[in-house]
């Protein structure tokens, strides 16, 4: 997921920065120390999820919660516990207390991914297929011909069962597209269709002949996922 620190403290931003670098899944896009900066890099990027200070010189972090997109989650990062309850009139996915614990800032994390893949795959699954990009048209590929995706720099490479297309997306925002039943991350830069796995260890997943990493941050769920068909 592709997220955004909001805050004008620079320990809190420091304290941000290192927990996400220790999740697989997130990707950090920016680091703003107030609002108006925040909006232009809203405008100018794909953003995911927005971790949110709300006592902030000139626009505050509740007012410029209303103002952004509603598809961009919100977790508020605050010392003031008061304001618990209009952060969550405001839908935001949660309220993080500072200091912030590790491991609370991760089930808030782990919220944020779980809701953005279930919208993304109730939205895929009533469908076989998708659209992406191609030389200045949308081509459409199917979910079965998908073997896995993977990350290359601001791109993706989607790897078919006769071919390989580059698409201009992050590799988070392209999982929540995929109908989670039918594809799994394992590693931070790879997603793979269950389907075209043709073997696999603790360590690796074979598709389409070539050995995959797993990570051991997604080992434990690829491994639970796998061992169902067992």
């Amino acid at each position: 997921m592709n997220c955004l620190i909001v805050d004008d403290e620079p320990i809190a931003q420091n304290i941000l920065k290192d927990f996400i670098s220790k999740v697989d899944y997130l990707n950090l896009v920016g680091c703003c120390s107030n609002a108006n900066e925040a909006f232009n890099e809203v405008q100018q990027q794909s953003i995911d999820l927005i971790f949110l200070d709300i006592n902030m010189p000139g626009i505050d972090g509740m007012a410029f919660a209303k103002i952004i997109p509603q598809e961009i989650q919100v977790i508020f990062t605050t010392a003031y516990r008061e304001y618990a309850i209009e952060g969550f009139d405001l839908q935001a996915a949660d309220y993080l207390l500072k200091p912030i614990p590790f491991d609370r800032f991760l089930k808030a994390v782990a919220k944020v991914k779980e809701s953005i893949s279930k919208s993304g795959s109730e939205i895929q699954s009533k469908s076989e297929f998708l659209f992406v990009k191609q030389d200045r048209k949308m081509e459409k590929i199917d979910f079965a011909d998908i073997q896995f995706v993977e990350s290359y720099s601001d791109y993706i490479k989607i790897h078919l069962k006769d071919r390989m297309l580059l698409v201009r997306e992050s590799i988070s925002n392209f999982e929540t597209k995929l109908p989670s039943e039918q594809f799994i991350r394992f590693h931070r830069s790879y997603i793979g269709n269950i389907s075209a796995i043709d073997s696999y260890t603790h360590e690796f997943l074979e598709i389409g002949g070539k050995a995959l990493t797993i990570s051991r941050s997604y080992k434990e769920e690829v491994l639970r996922r796998l061992q169902q068909f067992e």
